[in-house]
């Protein structure tokens, strides 16, 4: 037998049971998340700009020299894009070392870029600025160097402001 306390509860339960379940509210689209502000970067130093058709001045004497020993010297003397002096020695430890004499070479070009080409050879040196650096490549010059130096030679960039190289 049922118990009496629960008879008066049992339309209500039947009511219940019978009832079809709430459709739930179709689901709102989650909100976004705000955009995180980006923390301001860090000032960039500025890169050279484009490299200016002039004739290059310059007058520099300076040496380098790195962790590794890697090391050298520049002289560079030029007025009005005409080379009066250029010698550099470069020294690449167990490698070898390479060096660079105006007297064998003869200016080809004068503008946009100073350009070097060796009298007997193929070597090809190319000096010009950008910003405050000046800057000497050497191209097809392994004849001028020692070794396998060559193959680890890097430009030699000088900077105007601080008269220094690397």
């Amino acid at each position: 037998m049922m118990n009496r306390r629960l008879v008066p509860l049992l339309p209500a339960l039947l009511l219940a049971a019978c009832a079809a379940p709430e459709k739930a509210p179709p689901a709102a689209e989650a909100p976004q998340p705000a955009p995180v502000a980006k923390a301001p970067a860090a000032a960039k130093p500025a890169r050279p700009g484009p490299i200016p058709v002039r004739p290059l001045n310059v007058k520099t004497e300076c040496s380098f020299r790195d962790e590794t020993g890697y090391n050298g010297a520049l002289k560079l003397d030029v007025a009005e894009a005409k080379v009066q002096a250029f010698e550099a020695k470069v020294n690449i430890p167990k490698r070898g070392a390479c060096r660079f004499n105006l007297k064998d070479f003869r200016q080809t070009k004068e503008l946009p870029a100073i350009e070097l080409s060796q009298a007997r050879g193929r070597c090809i040196v190319r000096v010009w600025e950008q910003g405050e650096r000046v800057t000497v490549a050497f191209q097809q010059c392994e004849k001028m160097c020692s070794g396998n130096s060559y193959s680890y030679l890097w430009p030699i960039l000088n900077d105007r402001s601080k008269g220094s190289c690397a």
